[in-house]
């Protein structure tokens, strides 16, 4: 678990915030993608939530240079083997079932599993995680609560992700158990629609730039 541990770190570390992104096509997910890591944001994560997920981590694995992809909202180990398949580099679950524990187990690929309460923490703490996604974080509590959740469950990182933007992203990262937070707030659809990869790549910038 400690080598994954790591793997992940190194991966969460790159930058304040990682982009969640839904998209709808593979095309559009390499040119996003580039625009996203042309503003800092190398750590990029495609939901599986379109039947165009997968070829997107596919193409933006094979095709973006410099990017590290992952594959969030996955629910089940099907879910996780074509992830993995399509080449993501890191796991991503809004909650965590024992199906999904058993399948991080006996995979490389490292898991940010979803956490919402202090049961669920220690839950995780006991399986050996030692950083996890707070989802969904605004509805949850916020930044107060994981405030609270600091000191006895020290030693926990957290990636907050949900109803995070740029106005309060700052709320969590400057928490010292928040290592980075989740936002969709850098891809807007209209931008991606439009095909506005600078005005992306501007937003990356912003979100790089805010203090990790």
């Amino acid at each position: 678990m400690g080598e994954k541990t790591e793997k992940l770190l190194s991966i969460l570390k790159l930058q304040p915030v990682v982009p969640v992104l839904i998209v709808d096509d593979a095309k559009s997910a390499v040119l996003l993608a580039r625009a996203l890591v042309a503003g800092g944001l190398k750590a990029i994560e495609i939901t599986m939530r379109t039947p165009a997920a997968l070829d997107a981590v596919r193409a933006v694995a094979a095709e973006v240079e410099g990017a590290e992809v992952g594959a969030g909202t996955i629910l089940n180990a099907a879910h996780w083997e074509a992830a993995v398949e399509a080449g993501s580099k890191f796991i991503v679950s809004p909650g965590t079932t024992q199906e999904l524990l058993d399948a991080a187990a006996d995979s490389e690929v490292p898991l940010l599993p979803g956490a919402a309460t202090a049961s669920e923490v220690m839950a995780l703490r006991e399986e050996g995680y030692q950083v996890l996604k707070f989802f969904p974080a605004e509805q949850a509590g916020g930044a107060a609560l994981l405030k609270a959740l600091s000191s006895p469950l020290a030693g926990t990182l957290f990636c907050p992700t949900g109803g995070i933007s740029l106005k309060n992203a700052n709320d969590y990262l400057s928490l010292p158990n928040v290592i980075c937070v989740g936002g969709s707030w850098v891809a807007p659809k209209e931008l991606v629609a439009a095909g506005d990869w600078a005005g992306i790549t501007k937003l990356a910038a912003e979100a790089a730039a805010l203090k990790a």
